[in-house]
């Protein structure tokens, strides 16, 4: 599905590297090759993803299926590979670059979730909930056309050029509309004013896109977002939810999701050079002399930009 939605929204190859056993498939690494004129050609495991552990069976070594990896990536050219790991995947190994993840059980249901959040986040939600504003869970375009307007003033907000429109109609289409997402929409008034994208496979969910009109800031309308999409997870049996990726730096972000009660762990990215044939160090691209020049660029056409610059930036 999310490789699917991948090739039709940025042209994306999906390559899938499989090494078979006596009983069956022992090794499987998803990477899409990404080949651009403005940043070059490369694997990425995989774009625009929290991050993609691979299988790999007992006795098979990590170095076994990277060798095989990277002996594919020479043929085809690729400056590098990059792979996005929760772990260290070998000793040889060193990360281009470290954020945060966040999860929240949810086996015991939602009323022992409730107990566990921090006083602030239940403050925060009863005064979404005593402020009027009220929570939808769909699965139509007009929610997702819905999350888009907030998604394009929240990265303009941020100083980054949001995803282009079609690719989260490709999402609707190729993951939510088929059971594996939800878009969570908060209303004030019959007007959207908070949502959130979230997916979902088996028994484990992931908060995977938000966005708010920061007008409404004071209504706490995010939390009420959250927390219902919690509780909708985990009365249709979901085991847990991940919050995401975060950066070390947004300490705002990593406080909010830290008041839900949940347990942090590292991602590590790993890039490794072909040229130089070594794994190196890496750089922000969310960061930089860039953000001001979006943050001052008006909303149509920093939509404009996304469309043109995103298939670059896997």
């Amino acid at each position: 599905m999310w490789a699917e939605v991948l090739k039709k929204s940025y042209g994306y190859r999906p390559l899938y590297f499989v090494a078979f056993g006596d009983k069956g498939i022992c090794a499987l690494l998803p990477v899409m090759e990404v080949k651009s004129i403005l940043t070059g050609r490369r694997g990425v495991s995989l774009p625009f993803t929290d991050y993609c552990e691979p299988i790999i069976s007992e006795g098979v070594s990590f170095e076994e299926v990277f060798n095989f990896v990277t002996t594919e990536g020479k043929k085809r050219d690729w400056n590098y590979i990059e792979l996005r790991y929760c772990r260290n995947p070998s000793p040889l190994s060193f990360p281009s670059s470290t954020y945060l993840s966040h999860t929240l059980p949810l086996r015991k249901g939602d009323d022992s979730v409730f107990k566990g959040l921090r006083d602030s986040t239940k403050r925060n939600i009863k005064k979404a909930m005593g402020e009027g504003v009220e929570v939808k869970i769909s699965d139509q375009p007009k929610s997702m056309e819905q999350f888009y307007r907030l998604n394009s003033v929240t990265r303009k907000r941020h100083g980054l050029p949001p995803q282009p429109f079609s690719f989260f109609k490709n999402v609707l289409e190729l993951v939510i509309r088929k059971g594996h997402g939800i878009v969570v929409l908060a209303l004030y008034q019959g007007k959207a004013i908070a949502a959130s994208v979230f997916f979902h496979l088996g028994k484990k969910a992931i908060y995977k896109y938000g966005a708010s009109d920061l007008t409404y800031q004071n209504l706490r309308a995010n939390n009420l977002v959250m927390w219902e999409a919690i509780k909708w997870y985990s009365r249709n049996g979901y085991k847990s939810l991940c919050f995401g990726r975060t950066e070390p730096e947004n300490q705002g972000l990593i406080q909010f999701k830290s008041g839900w009660g949940t347990t942090g762990h590292s991602i590590n990215y790993y890039k490794y050079d072909f040229k130089k044939e070594a794994f190196v160090p890496g750089r922000s691209r969310t960061s930089g002399f860039h953000n001001r020049i979006f943050k001052n660029m008006p909303v149509p056409i920093l939509n404009r930009v996304g469309a043109l610059l995103y298939r670059h930036f896997a």
